[in-house]
Parts: C-alpha cells; sequence; structure tokens
C-alpha cells in the first residue's frame, strides 16, 4: 500500500472542503469520496498536481460535484486551488435551512488563500431564494461578496420574493349575552 495515500487524501479533502462553504455546514464532517476513470496524482513535490479525470463525481454529505476533469494544485506545499472543468461542471448541494442549491459553469475554480471560488462560462447558480447567471462569478467564502459581469456580457439575476407569513387569524369576536 502507498503510505503517502493517507496524506494525499488528507490534501484532497482540505482543497475540495471550501466548496462546502456555498452551503450545509455539517457537510464538511462528512467522508469524501472521489470516483473518476483515472487519477494521476504527484503530491510528493510540494507544488504537486492531482488531476482526476473521466465522469469525475465528488461527494461529501449533501454536496455532489460533476465534473470532466478535476485539478487539485500545490504551492509551498499548500494547496493552492482546485480547477473543476466540464460540459458544464455542476454542484449540488442542501444550504443549512435544507433548501437545495444548484450551481453549474463550464469551469469552477476554487482558489484557497483568496478564499474564492470563480465560475467561468456560461455559469448559472440557482435555489428557492433566487439565481443568478452570467459568464463570470467571483464569490468570496469569506466574506459572502459577491461579483458578477464586468465582462461586457449580461449578468441576470432574479430575486424570489420572501414567504409571505401566513395570515394572524382574526380576533374572535366577543360573545353577545
Amino acid at each position: 500500500m502507498n503510505r503517502m495515500l493517507p496524506a494525499k487524501l488528507a490534501l484532497l479533502a482540505a482543497v475540495l472542503l471550501p466548496f462546502a462553504a456555498l452551503a450545509k455546514t455539517s457537510d464538511r464532517n462528512q467522508p469524501m469520496n472521489i470516483d473518476a476513470a483515472t487519477s494521476d496524482c504527484n503530491l510528493i513535490d510540494e507544488n504537486g498536481r492531482c488531476r482526476f479525470s473521466g465522469n469525475v463525481v465528488i461527494t461529501q454529505g449533501t454536496l455532489e460535484i460533476h465534473a470532466n476533469t478535476a485539478d487539485l494544485f500545490r504551492a509551498g506545499g499548500e494547496a493552492d486551488r482546485v480547477v473543476l472543468t466540464g460540459s458544464p461542471a455542476t454542484m449540488k448541494q442542501q444550504m443549512d435551512d435544507g433548501s437545495p442549491m444548484n450551481a453549474k459553469a463550464d469551469n469552477i475554480e476554487y482558489k484557497v488563500r483568496e478564499d474564492t471560488i470563480i465560475l467561468t462560462g456560461n455559469y448559472s447558480i440557482e435555489s428557492p431564494r433566487g439565481s443568478n447567471a452570467g459568464q463570470r462569478l467571483i464569490y468570496n467564502t469569506r466574506t459572502g461578496n459577491m461579483q458578477s459581469g464586468g465582462d461586457g456580457t449580461r449578468v441576470r439575476t432574479v430575486i424570489q420574493p420572501k414567504t409571505p407569513a401566513p395570515a394572524a387569524p382574526a380576533p374572535a369576536k366577543p360573545e353577545k349575552k
């Protein structure tokens, strides 16, 4: 058995975990499963890369990612970034409140040190709260700040109305004596 395997798996988990920042907190404590047709990993080198390709499926709790390829990069021995590519690459996960979140893009890049996720190429994000679609979106997982557009293309955002609270029952009329 490869003695480096536990270290490799720990690095993969550390790099992919921040994708969970988009949704369900408890997913971070679940095992991560990565299935692919092939893998090619060099994690001994401090600037190594690990590539999974061929119908890549990553699951962790309610998080489910599908991509053609998943590239995991290290710089200076630390997790640096993850790049998912697909036609499109997709992510779905349950939010802490139980509602679903679905995202897709031709490319999804997570920059670890910057705490940012960048969706490029026909991206869309949908949840019961609303949707956002365009060609480029930058999401900061630490601050929650989201920037899209600015590249000459249009951005479309739909914000769903807040579900109205049920009407309070009318006060009871006093009985006549």
